[in-house]
């Protein structure tokens, strides 16, 4: 009988299903992926979609499951707002937003572009009203209030997005979030770490404190400055937000944003809920936002490196050919399907060791060693060449060593 941490596809940790551990959680009954990929993502810099990849992109997140995608905002030019107007016009199954900055001409041309939801956003901490953006404190308020009202008058679900939230005086921003709340207009509330400031400890807190102030829905929009912007997104979670903010592959500014990838994935193994997102769809979705944002993703990325499934590690490989198919995820927390990764490939590097050696030649077709010497002789080969060209070896290229070990 499987186990919540141990099914056919993953292996956690069982102390994550401990009562000691599950009790404390307010996980909702219900998530919702929101992807940023089309905007918070495109502000990664030097990063320039076109409408055409905009909405293939779209379509992927789509076709994966994903329940809400931010499109992009259109007051940034003529082509952001075609971009949006396609992706409507496609009638995907996910809910189509926009964003757009505190002010009523942004929220009607959001409104125009046809979407059902929209991202309102305003300076929330006072020294960021006063230096970056040098107004009074009561403008951001006014602006807010006024913007929101217009975006439920136009039928749209308004998430407020309070910006650098995180770094915000406790107090005002409390007061600032109930005044737009009861003079304005919120759906929902945005927990936004800006600048990815806010530790993995705090964040349960703040997700409790804006809820429990505002009684509405809360969303999770963490960056990955400090490199917390998963944890603290499945942590908000698991303190009752209902929806998480995310990118593919954690693009974005500066650092990013918490990665899609790693939210659904994290929320499944580890916290037992299946959002509706399809796990298997998760590579190739990654590969199209790569070629599409001119992005080199490292070989060892969680969940989406192209050699993750890779083992160069003699030891390793060794307990691959031990264990086999049939007990992969004593090696593995997650079978390389489960994401979309090809099979489990033992290659040939300076660390592999005598068991690669017989493999390789097992799966090419070549004569077994004859004996020990010539063993260590083709593995000394090997690791020499590997060192030499500062990579692993191609099939060719052993082949080779084997021929001239061999004479």
């Amino acid at each position: 009988m499987p186990e919540p941490w141990h099914s056919d596809q993953w292996f956690t940790s069982p102390w994550n299903y401990l009562p000691e551990v599950r009790e404390p959680l307010a996980l909702p009954t219900s998530i919702k992926i929101h992807d940023i990929t089309l905007r918070d993502g495109e502000q990664q810099t030097g990063v320039a979609l076109t409408a055409d990849e905009k909405v293939r992109i779209a379509e992927e997140l789509a076709a994966a499951g994903v329940h809400r995608i931010e499109a992009g905002m259109p007051i940034v030019s003529a082509a952001d707002r075609e971009a949006i107007e396609r992706i409507v016009r496609l009638g995907l199954p996910s809910e189509i937003f926009s964003f757009a900055r505190c002010m009523v001409p942004d929220v009607e041309r959001a409104a125009d572009c046809g979407v059902t939801g929209i991202i309102v956003e305003i300076p929330s901490s006072e020294h960021i009203i006063r230096t970056a953006y040098n107004w009074p404190l009561q403008k951001a308020l006014d602006l807010s209030i006024a913007a929101t009202r217009r975006a439920k008058e136009l039928g749209l679900y308004t998430v407020f997005f309070p910006i650098d939230a995180s770094r915000a005086e406790p107090g005002w921003f409390l007061d600032l979030i109930t005044k737009v709340a009861t003079e304005g207009h919120m759906d929902a509330l945005a927990c936004v770490d800006t600048f990815g400031g806010a530790s993995p400890a705090t964040i349960p807190y703040f997700v409790r404190t804006c809820r429990e102030r505002l009684g509405k829905p809360i969303e999770a929009h963490f960056h990955d400055d400090f490199g917390c912007a998963t944890a603290n997104t499945l942590l908000g979670l698991a303190a009752g937000a209902e929806v998480a903010h995310v990118t593919v592959a954690g693009v974005g500014e500066r650092a990013g944003n918490a990665a899609l990838e790693q939210v659904v994935l994290g929320l499944l193994t580890m916290y037992g809920v299946d959002v509706g997102v399809d796990t298997t769809r998760l590579v190739s979705l990654a590969e199209t936002v790569r070629e599409a944002f001119r992005l080199a993703v490292p070989d060892n990325r969680a969940i989406i490196g192209r050699r993750i499934f890779q083992i160069e590690s003699g030891i390793v490989a060794s307990w691959v050919q031990q264990c086999g198919e049939e007990h992969l995820l004593e090696l593995f927390p997650y079978r390389p399907e489960l994401v979309g990764q090809p099979p489990v490939e033992v290659t040939m590097g300076k660390s592999s060791g005598a068991d690669s050696v017989h493999q390789w030649l097992a799966r090419l077709g070549m004569e077994p060693v004859r004996d020990n010497e010539e063993l260590l002789r083709l593995l000394a080969a090997c690791k020499q060449k590997s060192i030499e060209k500062k990579g692993l070896l191609t099939d060719d290229e052993f082949k080779a060593v084997v021929e001239t070990v061999r004479g």
